[in-house]
């Protein structure tokens, strides 16, 4: 099993660590790996892993540069990084810049991916106007202390929903959709019934929260619509 690298980075005084993923051979594009609201854990170490076995350069960025186990402190974390939707997206384009930054990934194409709050991290780079080819949601939060202007999302984007996740209720859902259309946005979005938060992880079972649950079906099917995507853009 491959380790992965350490990358040191920061933002706003605070020091950061990313962990990249080589492929083997030259790297199709790179991709940044936005993880859960838990910042980096096996979980994500895991797709990080996978995105370099289909022959990307992939890094996962660190939201919060602290470390935080309780359910409680991690939340509190999460909610002192978005409480201002600049600072959010600074620290977001941190980790982007360092990826693009590395010698290996010098002239290749940049995606985005992420996971429960990394989605929607992967949104609010999109948002943002990053130079990103593709930002990809699982499981992501839709919304948004600053809705996209028109014409400033650059990426073409994928969200992978569960329509049964109580943390993104179909209000949101729709409340983006608009949001995306005003903005002109290249989107798809998949929806799977009767799917809950947390579908990509096996994990979630074990978590005791009804919210989340895991879902081999749409972990599945939502990982090829990326892949698919993601060759589509490089052919």
């Amino acid at each position: 099993m491959m380790a992965l690298e350490p990358i040191a980075y920061s933002h706003a005084d605070k020091d950061l660590t990313g962990w990249l993923a080589r492929p083997e051979g030259t790297p199709r594009a790179a991709v940044i790996v936005f993880p859960t609201i838990a910042n980096f854990n096996a979980a994500v170490e895991r797709r990080a892993r996978m995105l370099a076995e289909e022959g990307y350069l992939a890094m996962v960025a660190d939201f919060y540069g602290d470390a935080a186990d309780e359910p409680e402190a991690v939340r509190a974390l999460a909610d002192d990084l978005r409480a201002d939707a600049s600072h959010y997206r600074g620290r977001l384009a941190a980790g982007v810049a360092t990826l693009r930054g590395l010698p290996e990934a010098k002239g290749l194409a940049m995606m985005a991916i992420g996971y429960c709050m990394g989605g929607q991290a992967a949104l609010e780079a999109a948002r943002d106007g990053q130079d990103l080819l593709a930002a990809v949601s699982f499981h992501g939060i839709l919304s948004t202390g600053k809705p996209a202007e028109p014409g400033a999302i650059n990426a073409r984007l994928l969200v992978c929903h569960g329509d049964a996740d109580p943390l993104v209720p179909r209000d949101q859902v729709m409340a983006f959709w608009e949001e995306m259309d005003r903005a002109g946005a290249d989107w798809h979005f998949h929806s799977y019934s009767n799917v809950r938060h947390g579908f990509t992880d096996p994990g979630s079972d074990a978590r005791g929260f009804d919210a989340v649950k895991y879902n081999a079906s749409a972990d599945r099917q939502s990982w090829a619509a990326m892949t698919s995507l993601f060759d589509e853009i490089l052919t």
